[in-house]
């Protein structure tokens, strides 16, 4: 092909677009929608574009997908097993299909993608440091759309793509460790209120506040904190 790629300022526009997502509460899902309609808009002759990765029982599936038609090319490769966005997650290189119509590495696949009205493909492997999460792959109407300078253009995009997926699940995990450190912390706080109140109504140290804490959360069948902000709610509650 004779497509010169976009301009560098372009693409720098369109990754930003890409990396703003992040900064907002976007989900995963929202992200991936974002990377395949761009990589479709952006690489000449796609139809198309999609997704693949595991779901969270381990499944391949198509995470996102601009189109019903790039689904059923998607699911046609998980269900023979093999076909070229299989082929470039397992082998973490590009895999570029000319014409589906006579390509012999995959006919099974090719057959029934043709049958689709699709005539070339392009995938490219999503890659996070040593992690394969999956590949990005755009679909063609037409022969020979794609050539070498398509395939470092969705290269790009599929680096992008997996740096926005490590990071967002970077930030899921480590909003999930917050939220167990707060709460936590949360407990521990109304532990040392509640001991501090035992320690001033039986005039007991701060061991034989934890003891007795302790005993009544045993006797009633609760955690320490349920029994800790019982004891706080009730000796703190305004009298009437």
């Amino acid at each position: 092909m004779n497509h010169e790629l976009p301009l560098s300022d372009e693409l720098a526009s369109v990754f930003a677009r890409m990396s703003g997502l992040l900064l907002s509460s976007e989900t995963v899902g929202s992200v991936l929608r974002l990377v395949t309609k761009l990589a479709q808009e952006t690489i000449p002759g796609s139809t198309g574009a999609g997704v693949s990765m595991l779901d969270p029982g381990g499944t391949r599936t198509t995470t996102a997908a601009t189109d019903a038609v790039v689904e059923r090319a998607d699911r046609m490769q998980y269900e023979l097993g093999s076909g070229p966005c299989l082929a470039a997650w397992a082998d973490r290189t590009v895999v570029r299909i000319d014409d589906l119509a006579t390509d012999t590495r995959w006919p099974h696949w090719a057959r029934r993608a043709n049958e689709l009205g699709l005539r070339a493909s392009l995938s490219a492997p999503m890659v996070a440091g040593d992690t394969g999460l999956g590949a990005l792959k755009v679909y063609g109407v037409l022969p020979a759309v794609y050539g070498p300078r398509e395939e470092s253009l969705l290269g790009m995009f599929a680096t992008q793509a997996a740096v926005l997926v490590a990071n967002a699940k970077s930030y899921a995990d480590a909003h999930r460790v917050s939220a167990r450190l707060q709460t936590s912390l949360r407990g521990r706080d109304v532990v040392n209120v509640a001991k501090g109140i035992l320690v001033a109504q039986g005039h007991v140290d701060e061991q034989a506040a934890f003891l007795q804490l302790a005993k009544a959360a045993q006797e009633g069948g609760r955690t320490l904190t349920e029994t800790a902000e019982d004891l706080v709610r009730t000796t703190l509650r305004p009298r009437r």
